[in-house]
């Protein structure tokens, strides 16, 4: 008797069907990493728990499309849909292609890719796959190797530059404190220097050689004289990530930001934080229009995507769900995510009767 036909592996359907393949391929000390969070984790439970509280009311007899446009302006380009795929570190860990994976499959799909300064990948091999890319910068106490960084951007044609403000120093991950977390000699941080990568790869009992290297590398005592200069040494778009405080936000602007992105790191730096999404409106009214605003944190599908529209954002960062998608099936798998999360867009904006994202920010929202 022949052996039954193998039935066909059943593509995603949702973020969580990637998560679910990307923690059966990865070990479970870099799934820690990707997956974890600082101090209790419970930021991470409370964006969740705070995005999925909120609720929109739909509009009825809209005359809405069957497919809603989903495209329209993010920063001073255009996008096929209003997401910017999130800076995350160290890709290559995830899927020998790392970063390069990721751009493609954001080129693909018609939205930036920001290139995460601890790549493994070199941001000149990432601009050239085509995809429109920004770059991302914590502040390091080389502002000579800042701004060594900044020209490479702009000779790569990057379209923007997205400095992280919420990261003095790495927060306390406990997993990777268990897990004594570094990393394989294979990947490394390709744009700091030799002393970092080393540094990357010595394992200490009880600590994280991530937190280790960033603690020596980055400047905890940088203000806004700093976002100043910054602004003053590139003309490229300006995005100040990691804002919360709506004073915060107003003082971005003031010092030059072209935007601000409403977000507490993904649950992986302060542990007290509220929900991003709580923050969001907040941040909207203080601006007033002075800046493009974008939410990060805890997005997993298009609803999430509608809601951060509602409340007034001009767009989202897309972040885990990326990762997921790349351990899962590399360049393929980012692809699927990121068509996923159209698809999802698409038919939450015309099930509210939206016809396009315009009209997304007139949507009322309850439970926040």
């Amino acid at each position: 008797m022949s052996a039954p036909d193998p039935v066909p592996a059943i593509p995603p359907v949702c973020a969580a069907d990637a998560e679910r393949l990307a923690a059966e391929r990865l070990s479970p000390q870099v799934w820690d990493f990707i997956a974890g969070g600082s101090g209790d984790e419970s930021v991470q439970a409370a964006n969740r728990a705070a995005l999925d509280r909120m609720r929109l009311v739909p509009r009825v007899l809209s005359a809405v499309p069957r497919e809603a446009d989903t495209s329209g302006p993010l920063l001073r380009g255009t996008a096929r849909m209003p997401v910017a795929v999130a800076p995350m570190a160290y890709q290559r860990l995830l899927h020998p292609d790392g970063e390069l994976a990721t751009a493609r499959a954001a080129r693909d799909a018609g939205v930036p890719f920001v290139i995460p300064m601890l790549s493994s990948q070199p941001l000149e091999r990432v601009a050239a796959s085509g995809a429109v890319v920004w770059l991302q910068l914590y502040w390091l106490r080389d502002r000579g190797r800042m701004l060594e960084l900044v020209r490479r951007a702009e000779h790569a044609g990057c379209a923007a530059v997205v400095v992280t403000v919420d990261v003095p120093f790495m927060g306390r991950r406990r997993r990777d404190l268990r897990n004594g977390f570094t990393l394989p000699p294979t990947v490394f941080p390709v744009h700091l220097g030799a002393e970092a990568a080393r540094a990357t790869h010595i394992r200490r009992s009880g600590s994280s050689a991530l937190a280790v290297h960033s603690a020596a590398d980055f400047d905890p005592s940088t203000g806004w004289a700093d976002l100043a200069w910054l602004r003053d040494s590139t003309e490229l778009p300006l995005v100040v990530k990691g804002v919360l405080a709506p004073r915060d936000a107003a003082l971005a602007v003031e010092h030059g930001a072209d935007a601000v992105v409403v977000s507490n790191h993904g649950g992986r730096q302060f542990a007290g934080a509220p929900a991003s999404i709580t923050a969001l409106r907040p941040v909207v009214e203080e601006v007033a229009g002075g800046c493009a605003v974008l939410f990060d944190s805890g997005v997993r599908d298009g609803m999430d995507v509608l809601r951060a529209l509602a409340c007034g954002a001009d767009g989202v960062m897309y972040g885990r769900p990326v990762l997921w998608g790349l351990a899962a099936d590399g360049e393929a798998g980012v692809r699927g995510v990121l068509d996923l999360l159209r698809a999802e867009l698409r038919e939450a904006l015309a099930l509210s009767g939206c016809a396009d994202v315009p009209a997304a920010r007139r949507l009322t929202t309850v439970g926040l």
